[in-house]
């Protein structure tokens, strides 16, 4: 019973609560999928920015190699920010898309 929350239960018990619809649930999955992938894209322009003025030295580093990968490393490492709970975009952008969709959150 202590599982119970309040967004569970109707605020007048005479008229149960309206379970969204499959096609809803689908909405919401990729308004949430969408999200996520534009803080991981944000996060990765913002990491590349980070990284624009570092070069490794040599024999580590430099050439052709480290400029095309660089763009992996960062779109790599914005995913997995993304993944551990990111910076709060995503749960911005959800909330509006939601606003937008005429869903409540």
């Amino acid at each position: 019973m202590a599982d119970l929350t309040a967004a569970a239960v109707s605020p007048n018990l005479l008229t149960p609560t309206a379970q969204p619809s499959a096609a809803e649930m689908a909405k919401r999955g990729q308004i949430k999928d969408t999200a996520h992938k534009f803080e991981s894209s944000f996060l990765s322009v913002m990491l590349q920015q980070m990284f624009e003025g570092t070069d490794a030295p040599a024999p580590f580093g430099g050439g052709p190699g480290e400029t095309m990968f660089k763009s992996f490393l960062t779109q790599a490492m914005a995913d997995k920010i993304t993944a551990g709970g990111g910076v709060g975009v995503a749960a911005s952008v959800q909330r509006e898309m939601l606003k937008l969709q005429g869903l409540k959150a």
